[in-house]
């Protein structure tokens, strides 16, 4: 379970986070807002780049603020990002066979992501892949060595509906799969209505609701401050 108690973050007189507290129990679950809630501020310090003013990060009783990124990685923490971390000139089994060796792994095992994200282990350029291509391998390295916590960061942006629920088939497989508690951040509705049994909602950097993605998303302050009218039940 990720538990976070009391978090706050300032830049000079802005805080993108003020006293957040919110547990994820275990599965799949969502973080939502409008741009610039402090989602990706509170992966931010989650991962070790961002550090916050005061509060607590814990996972199982592990508190990760006083693990430096590296750390934290080999402990267990993997993470997408926003902005794609796929290096063009490397093939997808390169791009993956690296991530491998940085956390202690092999050439098997990235194989064996690859296999589960369904990419295939081809020489092409990371350059060369689709989108959707791209997303996959990202998935794939972020399943890689054991991992105990996944946070996934907008990895829906962009695709088509058919390519968003291949998506979520293999982001609802993780938990089971690899043991990994998974937390995602989406603006799509139909991704996180798909794959999370619980869903928080920040706004203006304070949780405005928690529960059950149904309740959540059946929420009138929710509605008010980032659904509109149109909710997915």
């Amino acid at each position: 379970m990720l538990s976070v108690r009391d978090l706050t973050v300032s830049f000079g007189g802005v805080k993108p986070l003020d006293r957040v507290s919110v547990e994820f129990g275990e599965g799949v679950c969502g973080l939502v807002g409008p741009n610039g809630a402090g989602k990706t501020t509170l992966f931010n310090v989650i991962s070790g780049f961002a550090a916050p003013a005061a509060g607590e990060v814990e996972v199982d009783g592990v508190s990760l603020l006083g693990l430096a990124p590296h750390q934290r990685a080999r402990w267990g923490l993997r993470r997408t990002f926003q902005q794609e971390q796929v290096i063009h000139m490397l093939s997808a089994r390169d791009n993956v066979r690296l991530a491998a060796e940085e956390l202690g792994g092999n050439a098997d095992e990235a194989d064996r992501v690859l296999d589960f994200v369904g990419v295939a282990r081809t020489e092409r350029r990371g350059s060369e892949l689709s989108l959707l291509e791209r997303r996959l391998v990202e998935l794939a390295r972020a399943v890689l060595a054991q991992p105990k916590l996944v946070l996934l960061d907008e990895p829906g942006a962009g695709l088509v509906d058919e390519e968003t629920e291949q998506l979520a088939g293999l982001i609802r497989q993780i938990p089971e799969r690899y043991g990994a508690q998974v937390i995602l951040v989406d603006h799509d509705m139909e991704l996180v209505s798909a794959v999370c049994s619980a869903l928080a909602v920040l706004d203006f950097g304070r949780l405005i609701a928690v529960g059950s993605t149904s309740e959540v998303l059946a929420d009138e302050e929710v509605k008010r401050a980032y659904l509109g009218d149109e909710v997915l039940l």
